[in-house]
């Protein structure tokens, strides 16, 4: 808990007051109407898309791995495509954490929320994956249901700070995790919580298992399985789209994955992926391809990334 004390001389010390401007100034620009919030986050995704080479490279890398039937010009639309899905993010994250509910729900169309309800009070993981919409989809849940989540700590601790309360903002209760708190993840599942869990980025050899993901293999966290054994949970696979035209968003809770988990940690984190898959293919342009999901190769194997003085 922070008190004003705390707060005062952490988060408005000189050096964190650009960091404060930015936000403010953010905040301020997210206040604009939908459509041109689109538009401006379509300008950004563009310019990143010529100017961030580094990253274009890795997301062209991957988009040739798991599609390497499709063709050139096909595969070079959706890698333009899936910049400007990072440009319209910038703005669809301040939505998430700064838009009023009654105005967010005017754009949100969320089914299989049943799934949540035939839980009965057992705890689940809701399996999502690293869409560039995943702030608005989680946000627009926990306006309807309460949800704990999971995350990587941010350096500027002011950002995370900023980070925390809007990922908190529609749901007090809620709690959110730093990805190496397990031991409180296993008791809020075992107290019947749903807890946010994302297992489709490569963390890694240790605890990870070689799966295959769209036929090549990569390195797949085994947590998804223990997390579930462990804390007597089910898996509810969850994805979240933004739709053509200004439409809004469609948010969806599958159902549980059944007969999970097997017990073999092979067995089930190729489950993982095959669901995973399925989601991506929903909407592959709004899927995060700059990660560098190959980055753990097999023995023998290099990795398929360029150099760069920041990785």
């Amino acid at each position: 808990m922070i008190n004003n004390h705390d707060f005062k001389w952490r988060f408005l010390h000189p050096r964190y007051w650009l960091t404060w401007l930015s936000l403010g100034c953010w905040r301020l620009l997210v206040i604009l109407p939908y459509p041109v919030l689109l538009w401006l986050g379509g300008c950004i995704g563009r310019i990143m898309f010529w100017r961030s080479r580094y990253r274009r490279e890795v997301a062209d890398i991957n988009l040739r791995w798991c599609f390497p039937e499709m063709e050139e010009s096909q595969r070079q639309k959706l890698l333009r495509d899936n910049f400007i899905s990072y440009g319209i993010a910038f703005f669809e994250i301040g939505m998430a954490w700064w838009w009023p509910t009654q105005r967010l729900n005017k754009l949100i169309t969320i089914e299989g929320l049943e799934n949540i309800e035939g839980l009965q009070g057992r705890g689940a993981l809701l399996m999502a994956i690293h869409f560039t919409t995943l702030e608005v989809g989680a946000s627009a849940l926990s306006a309807r249901h309460s949800i704990d989540g999971m995350y990587r700590p941010h350096k500027n601790p002011v950002y995370d700070y900023v980070q925390s309360k809007g990922r908190r903002v529609r749901d007090p209760l809620g709690v959110v995790y730093p990805r190496e708190d397990i031991r409180g993840m296993f008791k809020a599942l075992r107290q019947g919580r749903i807890i946010w869990y994302a297992p489709d980025q490569d963390y890694g050899r240790k605890q990870s298992v070689f799966a295959r993901f769209f036929g090549v293999p990569a390195a797949t966290v085994t947590a998804t399985a223990r997390f579930a054994k462990t804390g007597n949970a089910l898996v509810l696979p969850f994805s979240q789209v933004r739709l053509p035209d200004g439409q809004g968003y469609r948010i969806v809770v599958h159902p549980p994955l059944q007969d999970f988990p097997t017990g073999d940690d092979l067995a089930d984190a190729e489950m993982v992926n095959r669901q995973v898959e399925k989601m991506i293919l929903e909407q592959p342009d709004q899927y995060m391809w700059i990660h560098r999901r190959f980055k753990t190769r097999p023995p023998g194997e290099s990795r398929p990334y360029p150099k760069s003085s920041n990785k």
